[in-house]
């Protein structure tokens, strides 16, 4: 199967190339029957941010697909996940998310931790390596981008994968309206 090509981004087997992705990525993805599928291309570090990376490398940013990572407490209980929505949305953090997590308030893991328990770089996130006790949870319309470009684990590069494999993620949850 030909490695797709988005924009001007040059891509290369995922698998093949642990050197551009965080150590609990390619772990995921070693472990992942979806790998196979998975093209990793390396970017410039200062265009890591997804509008940044959409001008300079000529993608359209309803290719690409954003991981925040939230956290809510129920009766002292932390509950964390990883929302990947549209690049072009934003994850309805106040309303569905909450929700689904079953916390009366949802705010954004602070950078410090986010970056700590995950072992990938804040601006590289993304829902392959997580760690197991944090949800993942995917806007459906996730899985109709022909290749999804997201977060690699570090701001050097990133991962090319199709939108339909998305809600094959281990662990991924995918709800209708996600994104907004």
């Amino acid at each position: 199967m030909p490695l797709p090509r988005i924009g001007s981004l040059v891509s290369l087997p995922a698998l093949s190339h642990p050197e551009l992705v965080a150590p609990p990525v390619h772990d995921a993805l070693s472990d992942w029957a979806g790998a196979a599928e998975v093209a990793v291309v390396e970017i410039d570090p200062a265009y890591a941010d997804t509008a940044a990376m959409s001008e300079h490398y000529d993608v359209p940013m309803a290719d690409g697909a954003n991981c925040v990572v939230v956290m809510g407490k129920r009766e002292g209980e932390e509950r964390l996940a990883a929302c990947l929505v549209r690049a072009d949305t934003r994850a309805d953090v106040n309303n569905l998310v909450k929700r689904t997590l079953d916390v009366r308030k949802c705010s954004f893991l602070s950078m410090d931790r986010a970056v700590e328990e995950s072992g990938m770089e804040y601006g590289g996130i993304t829902p392959l390596g997580l760690p197991a006790a944090w949800r993942i949870l995917v806007d459906d319309t996730c899985l109709d981008i022909p290749a999804a470009v997201i977060g690699s684990g570090v701001r050097r590069s990133k991962l090319l994968v199709p939108g339909r494999l998305l809600g094959e993620l281990p662990g991924a949850e995918v709800l209708a309206g996600l994104g907004r």
